[in-house]
């Protein structure tokens, strides 16, 4: 699906927004989910290997189902299993070089090439692939390389 550059695209890029795919970026992230951050960004001991691992994300702990938003609008360019720890596991494309990962879903509601909308419900927080018990396991990446997702995230 292209989007329409004639309208309603262009209007919300001259508003400060950001094309990106078929969706609209602003550049300001909100939380994927209300929750207290579990584990944040950086070097830790891996809670299930025991082992010194850089931590890619921040950990959100919330219940089991919990509804997971975008945390900007873009377009989703992975849903499905990630089998390096993430289990069911949704990536979205937000333009500029930035994209979002939401890991451990228990349910995914989009799929590949679609729009997606600042807020939009993507699916359920779980526990799948590596982990511990419910939590969304929220990643930030720049260019390919993951940043703290703090520094991004409206306060």
């Amino acid at each position: 699906m292209d989007p329409d550059y004639s309208g309603s695209v262009v209007t919300d890029y001259k508003k400060g927004g950001c094309v990106s795919g078929s969706g609209v970026s602003t550049g300001k992230l909100t939380y994927p989910v209300n929750g207290s951050i579990t584990s944040p960004f950086g070097w830790r001991i891996h809670p299930i290997h025991g082992d010194s691992r850089f931590h890619s994300g921040v950990d959100f702990g919330v219940d089991m189902g919990t509804p997971i938003q975008a945390a900007d609008g873009g377009k989703v360019t992975f849903a499905g299993w990630d089998d390096r720890g993430c289990g069911k596991t949704t990536i979205i494309q937000h333009g500029g070089g930035m994209t979002t990962t939401y890991c451990h879903q228990s349910t995914i509601n989009v799929a590949v090439g679609q729009a997606v909308s600042k807020g939009q419900m993507i699916g359920k927080v779980g526990s799948t692939g590596d982990s511990t018990g419910p939590h969304l396991h929220f990643g930030v990446k720049k260019n390919g390389q993951p940043v703290d997702p703090m520094s991004y995230l409206k306060k």
